[in-house]
């Protein structure tokens, strides 16, 4: 399953997110070894953050992606306190040499802040042109920032929110948006960091199925053409429960029963972050 950016090029529909990784040096190898084993499994885009673990989640991706980075469509973002036209490129910078790699595949704006949109894109620009990032795109941007920023020069290849299915907010206009403008959406913290588990719906749904919650989470997420997941996992065994939400396919009575668990949104719903 893949996911068409505006470029043309595709993403895996199911990657692999790092927040909260390289917080506790005790899980240093379990972390290293659950984002190779994801590569193995072809969960090939890899996300991660100047912010995360103040650059140590950086540094842990760059080791365990030593050796296999043309394997990896690569995600960074720089926070807004940066985002200016010379902070952005000082801050990409800062990230490749955590990362140790040359290039990033996407970069993204971690959130909107004080600093108006035209400086971020021209240090993207910049960026683009010198070879350092392949695309930029935002992250917890709601519709009206999103129509802000697409009216302005430039190609952004994604937005990254909070969307699982207990914050379906974006369901009213920011997703319909996304899908009318080609401008995918990547989903963080798909499972609502675990808490989405304990569902008896999901139970129900899995048990069907032969399957986990957190797979029917998962699937549920990626039964969008243009979203992908981007979940963390800590462990190898996690990233093999994850990568088996590919083969799941929701049946119409499935959603139904989610909806009732989960419903959608009845209006307009400002965007929810984590």
């Amino acid at each position: 399953m893949t996911v068409l950016l505006p470029s043309g090029e595709t993403i895996p529909a199911l990657g692999m997110g790092t927040w909260m990784m390289a917080e506790r040096p005790g899980r240093r190898a379990d972390e290293i070894a659950a984002l190779r084993t994801g590569l193995d499994l072809g969960l090939s885009l890899v996300d991660t953050a100047e912010m995360y673990a103040n650059g140590a989640s950086e540094e842990l991706v760059g080791e365990a992606i030593a050796g296999r980075r043309d394997e990896v469509f690569l995600v960074s973002k720089v926070l807004p306190s940066h985002a200016s036209a010379a902070g952005t490129v000082r801050a990409c910078e800062a990230s490749l040499r955590r990362l140790g790699t040359d290039r990033l595949d996407l970069y993204l704006l971690h959130w909107r802040g004080g600093v108006p949109f035209e400086q971020t894109l021209e240090g993207f620009t910049a960026l683009v042109e010198s070879g350092k990032i392949r695309h930029w795109g935002v992250s917890n941007l709601d519709l009206d920032d999103m129509r802000e920023l697409t009216a302005l020069p430039g190609s952004c290849q994604a937005n990254q929110i909070l969307y699982n299915l207990s914050r379906r907010g974006p369901e009213h206009d920011l997703l319909p948006w996304h899908a009318s403008t080609g401008i995918p959406v990547m989903a963080y913290s798909p499972v609502e960091q675990g808490r989405l588990l304990d569902s008896p719906a999901l139970a129900s749904v899995a048990g069907r199925h032969g399957a986990t919650p957190a797979q029917v989470a998962l699937a549920w997420v990626l039964r969008l053409p243009h979203v992908n997941a981007i979940p963390k996992a800590g462990t190898a065994e996690h990233v093999r429960e994850n990568a088996r939400a590919l083969e799941l396919r929701l049946t119409t009575q499935d959603l139904a029963d989610l909806d009732t668990a989960f419903p959608p949104p009845s209006g307009p719903t400002p965007l929810a972050v984590l």
